[in-house]
């Protein structure tokens, strides 16, 4: 009888592994921290397989923004910006990998823009065979926000959601001959899940423990973008996708909370059934 594996998807935010209010600077405490909560949940849970992402936060959000990639690459200029912002993004997924790899998580860096193809910045195409392969072979592939190529745009940013959405709808049914569930989507921040208000702002501001069909239009309402650089959107339009697929997936379950609680993470990875904080995005 083989052993039923849980397949989670874990996105490590721009937000809390970089200072978003300063250009190209990382967090490497806060990076390590994390990758070392990832290593103790793989090792207390043999039946765990994941795949992780990150945001590019302070590195390539203030690069693209700079050179208005995320409008459409055309001119020359736009090219050398579109290069520019590819290099700075790969340049934090270093640093993310190799803090990985020190923890002892087998993180395979898998580089997005590679064959990833847009239309009008909706991501279209992307190969997943390496990330298919990385999970049958024991490894923890790694993805982050990229550049894609775009045949309205020329070029444009894509985000780690996209790429998450992607592969969430592809993988289960690709990655094992055996029995695998598709749990849940984690998505570590700054703050700890959605709040009425932006809680770097107002420190009144109260948490939303759970978001459904019931609630999302009144939460909707309140939700702004985020108080730094962002060319993704901001978190209206992260929170906007989640919903959109657990809609779609109804048994997926997507869980917000702050990378900055110590533990939180690891937490949410062994334990899920435990409370830990932050707000579930479900279908119920």
């Amino acid at each position: 009888m083989r052993t039923e594996r849980r397949l989670v998807f874990v996105k490590l935010g721009g937000s809390v592994i970089t200072d978003k209010t300063r250009p190209e600077t990382a967090k490497p405490q806060v990076i390590g921290r994390l990758a070392g909560e990832i290593a103790a949940a793989l090792a207390a849970c043999p039946d765990l397989r994941l795949v992780l992402g990150h945001g590019s936060g302070s590195f390539g959000h203030s690069v693209a923004r700079r050179h208005g990639t995320h409008l459409g690459v055309r001119s020359p200029a736009d090219w050398r910006g579109f290069a520019e912002t590819a290099a700075v993004a790969a340049r934090l997924n270093r640093l993310v990998a190799d803090a990985l790899l020190a923890a002892g998580v087998p993180a395979w860096s898998i580089q997005p823009s590679a064959s990833a193809r847009c239309r009008g910045g909706e991501l279209l195409s992307l190969e997943i065979g390496p990330v298919k392969e990385a999970l049958a072979r024991g490894l923890v592939p790694l993805v982050y926000g990229d550049v894609a190529l775009d045949e309205v745009k020329g070029g444009t940013i894509i985000s780690t959601e996209q790429i998450f959405a992607y592969l969430v709808r592809r993988l289960p049914a690709l990655v094992w001959h055996g029995t695998c569930r598709l749990e849940r989507l984690i998505m570590v921040g700054e703050v700890d899940g959605v709040f009425e208000s932006d809680p770097l702002r107002d420190p009144a501001a109260r948490p939303i423990q759970e978001i459904t069909g019931r609630n999302w239009a009144q939460v909707r309402a309140s939700l702004g973008g985020s108080h730094a650089a962002d060319v993704t959107g901001g978190m209206l339009t992260k929170v906007e996708a989640m919903v959109a697929l657990v809609r779609e997936l109804p048994g997926l379950t997507v869980h917000l909370l702050s990378g900055l609680r110590p533990g939180a993470l690891e937490s949410a990875l062994a334990c899920p059934a435990a409370p830990t904080g932050g707000t579930l995005i479900h279908s119920v």
